[in-house]
């Protein structure tokens, strides 16, 4: 990795996070040698056919390295509260967690830390990596910043940017970012330690925000123009999946082309295909030509193994 166990650091550091993009960050802190005294995480649920009960990432890490591990249902609980508080930490590091209550977030004499992955003030929210490459963005990036009451508004500590290339997909950024942010954390945690950081106000805020998303953001409109259909299809890629429906089944889309036509014969949404190793819709400015799909009750596959097997027969 980029740190070294051979220096160590007196900060006493609470860690609250849940999925494997906090995990990186989480090993970086370890690995540098800053000491976690405990771990935030979800409470484990239950998932998969059998219904057993799953431990977040975090968790499963925290466990490999003995780190102790808080799941409150609640975050304002007075018993969590009071068990926060008898960690005596000097610093919170939050990533892909809940909300805070100001009775947690402010509870550290040095605060809490978030790390965000986007470059505040834009892409504020609970998906900034999607909507992202969704909006046709060429970059992106991470940032740390010290929580305060309105949600991701805090002063930025330091940042660090990301090219976004054409073909990317949010899980290949996602990956991208989770390691950067690893970086990023690290340097902030030491410039903490050595008091040697100078805050950035974040302005007035931006117009680019990164909303949850809901099955109705993941539908594709094929009469929109086709770069925006393919960037979708990109920024909804792997999870949740960008859809359109074929003979009233859903279609997930994960891979796509977009071919540029001005000359279109048919309407938008109305297809073509050879039966055999293509499949291509009509759009706004062209085709869209699908290449790895996953219809329902189906596995995954490439567009040609999908046409071997199955018979489309109308689009809705």
């Amino acid at each position: 990795m980029y740190y070294f166990a051979e220096n160590y650091f007196s900060l006493k550091i609470i860690f609250l996070g849940t999925p494997e993009f906090s995990v990186a960050s989480l090993k970086a802190i370890v690995d540098a040698g800053f000491d976690v005294v405990a771990v935030v995480t979800a409470p484990d649920k239950p998932a998969g056919r059998g219904m057993h009960m799953h431990e977040s990432a975090v968790k499963k890490f925290a466990k490999t390295k003995h780190i102790p591990v808080l799941q409150p249902v609640k975050l304002k609980d007075p018993d969590f509260i009071s068990q926060l508080k008898s960690y005596n930490a000097d610093l919170q590091v939050v990533i892909a967690f809940r909300m805070l209550p100001e009775a947690v977030w402010n509870m550290p004499p040095l605060g809490t830390v978030n790390l965000h992955a986007s470059l505040l003030p834009d892409y504020r929210g609970a998906a900034p990596i999607n909507w992202a490459i969704i909006n046709g963005e060429k970059e992106t990036g991470v940032c740390t910043f010290f929580l305060k009451h309105e949600i991701d508004t805090g002063d930025i500590i330091l940042s660090k940017k990301v090219t976004i290339t054409e073909t990317m997909n949010a899980g290949e950024l996602h990956d991208i970012l989770m390691n950067t942010g690893a970086e990023v954390i690290v340097e902030t945690l030491k410039s903490i330690e050595n008091n040697s950081y100078t805050l950035t106000s974040q302005g007035t805020g931006s117009d680019k925000t990164a909303p949850k998303i809901f099955t109705k953001h993941c539908r594709i409109n094929w009469n929109d123009k086709g770069k925006n259909i393919y960037n979708l299809i990109r920024g909804m890629s792997p999870y949740p999946g960008a859809f359109t429906e074929i003979d009233g089944k859903i279609l997930k889309v994960y891979q796509s082309e977009f071919i540029p036509d001005n000359n279109l014969k048919i309407a938008a949404g109305e297809f073509e295909s050879d039966g055999k190793t293509s499949l291509k819709f009509a759009c706004k400015g062209g085709w869209i030509s699908l290449n790895d799909v996953q219809l329902a009750g189906k596995k995954r596959m490439m567009i040609d193994e999908l046409l071997r097997g199955y018979r489309i027969t109308k689009l809705k």
